[in-house]
């Protein structure tokens, strides 16, 4: 959904090229909690300041990766890193600057280490290619967490990324069965069980899809819960869409993904799938659609099995359990089973167009590559992931390099992806807030590139929350109101009408 790093294996090549005001070093700014002794620079916070953190920063120059992928590396060591009081803060070892083509921050960073760990490498890569990014600040130390981390200045290394997944198949082409179908269009369907008014409605406005969301508890404490608890959960989830969803659908003729929205073991403090690092739960994953795929073989109407939602991977994984070989397991255990149903697989960064630009394709047939579209995130999710004020981001904005065109380079990763292997691509998820003025033109502005590149798609989300309804508006979150007809509702319904 948005620009969240990959932690990666960097090159380790020349001394990161540095820029400062007074020469061939690095000028720390050393905040609370922090101070350089020697080559280290450590960061202690005591318990209770949490809050206060301790971070040092420095400014670099990025010139030479302008436009490109860029990774750095540090060896440092921790003791007593306590759980952060956010799960994308804690261990820092992180870029922060503002792409001066469009305005917008980014905050690539290292994640997922608790408690002590000894002296190692870690490692951050920002992979978007094309920000200009020429100054940075680098940050390193503790935020919103409690111990204390040592980082070895001598060690600092910037080169280019090589991800923690199988980089392969590039020049595979992609292989599909049957006869093509006109597109798809549609939307995500509400996280509880759906009504006959929901079909109705759908029916009436002209859509063809549904991406049927097997989740709960979206933002709930990421814990490993029991398995058996999980598939007890599950298989409720899949009695409706087994004799309600699926038949409703069928008689209207749609087709429905049935998309994986929380996967078994659910997620870790640092929002990694906790089945990256415990093989007993990645092989439940695989039985798991290994199951589904049993059951549902022969049905018609299922536009293919999603195999799990946003998936972020930021820590090296265990064995065969990084996000995209587990995917392939999951997928070959479904071809075992059936060979024609379609599988859907998603990309890293939970499913980010740039993501696809070091993605590989799966050497099997009817694979369907998914993309989430959310860009730029701080318009789409004004308000949502943030507090703001009244004054609300619009789009387009020309001072913001904000337009169709705009939106059109964040998604040209997965249209190079698409012509290089000839794939078949699902949009599975975009919208924007109710509140987000231009919210329809945005709409508009996305459909039609979805259009445009051959491309199904399901808009986020219908019935679900209200700030993404397009049955709503209202000038901000706490003021929305059911609404009959509004500009999102109009590019909507024009977008499933389309010929």
């Amino acid at each position: 959904m948005n620009r969240l790093s990959y932690l990666l294996l960097v090159a380790t090549g020349a001394v990161l090229p540095l820029w400062t005001a007074h020469g061939g070093e690095l000028v720390w700014n050393c905040g609370t909690n922090t101070q350089i002794r020697g080559k280290f620079l450590i960061a202690e916070v005591p318990p209770g300041e949490e809050k206060a953190g301790g971070i040092a920063s420095a400014e670099i120059d990025l010139a030479e990766w302008d436009g490109k992928p860029v990774g750095a590396s540090i060896v440092a060591r921790g003791a007593g890193i306590a759980k952060p009081l956010n799960w994308y803060n804690g261990l820092k070892f992180q870029f922060e600057y503002v792409d001066s083509a469009s305005g917008e921050w980014s905050y690539p960073n290292t994640q997922g280490r608790l408690g002590d760990f000894p002296a190692q490498t870690i490692r951050v890569a920002d992979l978007v290619a094309g920000v200009k990014r020429r100054r940075a600040r680098l940050m390193l130390g503790l935020q919103e967490t409690s111990g204390k981390v040592a980082f070895d200045l001598s060690t600092l290394r910037i080169g280019e990324p090589t991800p923690l997944w199988p980089i392969t198949n590039q020049n595979h082409k992609c292989v599909y069965s049957g006869k093509a179908e006109a597109l798809r269009r549609g939307v995500m369907s509400p996280s509880q069980s759906m009504t006959v008014d929901d079909f109705d409605t759908l029916q009436s406005w002209g859509a063809t899809l549904i991406r049927y969301q097997m989740g709960r508890n979206w933002n709930a404490q990421k814990v490993t819960p029991d398995l058996g608890e999980y598939d007890s959960w599950l298989d409720s989830r899949l009695d409706h869409f087994d004799s309600f969803v699926l038949p409703e659908a069928v008689k209207r003729g749609m087709k429905v993904v049935l998309d994986m929205h929380e996967a078994p073991g659910m997620k870790n403090e640092f929002n990694e799938w906790n089945m990256l690092h415990d093989p007993a739960v990645a092989r439940h994953f695989v039985e798991t659609w290994r199951r589904i795929a049993k059951r549902f073989k022969g049905r018609k109407g299922i536009y293919g099995y999603d195999l799990v939602n946003e998936p972020l991977q930021t820590a090296e994984a265990a064995p065969g359990c990084d996000f995209w070989t587990l995917q392939k397991r999951a997928a070959e255990a479904i071809r075992e089973v059936d060979q024609d149903i379609p599988v859907i697989v998603e990309c890293n960064g939970m499913d980010s167009p740039w993501a696809f630009g070091c993605f590989s394709p799966l050497e099997l047939t009817n694979i369907v590559y998914q993309v989430h579209m959310y860009l730029p995130l701080a318009y789409t999710h004004q308000g949502v992931m943030w507090k703001q004020g009244e004054s609300y981001r619009a789009y387009p904005d020309e001072s913001r390099g904000w337009n169709k065109e705009y939106l059109r380079a964040g998604l040209r990763p997965v249209r190079e992806f698409q012509l290089r292997h000839g794939a078949k691509i699902y949009c599975g998820e975009f919208s924007a807030v109710a509140w987000a003025p231009g919210a329809g033109e945005y709409l508009r502005d996305c459909i039609d590139i979805f259009e445009e590149w051959g491309w199904d798609w399901s808009y986020h989300a219908f019935r679900e929350w209200e700030g993404w309804s397009v049955e709503h508006e209202g000038p901000k979150w706490s003021g929305l109101a059911p609404s009959s007809d509004n500009p999102r509702k109009q590019a909507l319904l024009k977008g499933f009408r389309a010929k």
